[in-house]
């Protein structure tokens, strides 16, 4: 293992966890500079081989919403990715990392899966609110202005509305009074609390067919005893 180090360790500090949990319409929050620069580098430069990933378009979801169209691979340590990747993983399981999302959500224990989405032109992510055994969500983005144009979308919207829609609902953007668009270009990252009105989508996407929304998704659940992780890496697995 490396002693290269992914999450910046005095940043995570500096977070406000009131001025997080208060936020509205939902808490959330979408900082720059979470993880070392050298860490997101090699990231950046190892990120998982489009290969790896399986098709995801088409597929129905619950309560009518539109289909979440992208290619996706679920994390697991026996993956044949660069070691920069389960290490950062590693680092996410670990007592910092940890401690910041009890801290930032207000919980006691909490279990980490993940994934990575890239997204063609043409896709969109249409409006919803999670699963409600989820606790939140900490979107890292993995597009720089070498490979991306803002131009073409990719933000993760944050939706608002005077009168919220039902969770088992399937609303348009246009049902939403204000809209708030995130910066997704770069060392930046989105974390979310779910709750019944925690309503995000991201655009249509309008970019050249060889270019990708590259995003890496922790789900963040209750902890309930030891984490997948932790389950895997006692069988070997890491």
């Amino acid at each position: 293992m490396s002693d290269l180090r992914y999450l910046d360790t005095e940043r995570l500090d500096a977070l406000d966890a009131a001025y997080f949990q208060h936020r509205r319409p939902y808490p959330w929050i979408n900082p720059e500079g979470l993880l070392t620069d050298t860490g997101y580098a090699a990231l950046l430069d190892t990120l998982p081989d489009t290969p790896l990933f399986e098709e995801a378009f088409g597929v129905a979801r619950k309560h009518g919403q539109q289909s979440h169209d992208r290619y996706a691979l679920e994390y697991r340590p026996g993956l044949p990715l660069d070691a920069a990747w389960h290490e950062f993983v590693a680092e996410l399981n670990g007592p910092v990392y940890t401690a910041f999302l009890q801290r930032m959500l207000g919980v006691r224990r909490v279990s980490l899966s993940c994934h990575w989405h890239y997204t063609p032109d043409g896709c969109s992510v249409s409006p919803h609110c999670d699963a409600r055994r989820k606790l939140g969500s900490h979107i890292f983005y993995f597009n720089t202005d070498k490979d991306w144009d803002p131009s073409w979308g990719g933000e993760t919207l944050i939706l608002d509305s005077d009168h919220p829609p039902k969770p088992e609902s399937a609303p348009r953007l246009e049902d939403f009074e204000r809209i708030t668009p995130s910066v997704a270009i770069g060392n930046r990252s989105l974390l979310f609390a779910r709750t019944d009105h925690s309503w995000h989508a991201v655009r249509a996407i309008h970019c050249p067919p060889q270019a990708l929304r590259r995003v890496f998704i922790l789900v963040i659940e209750p902890g309930g005893g030891p984490s997948w992780w932790r389950r895997l890496r006692g069988q070997g697995g890491y």
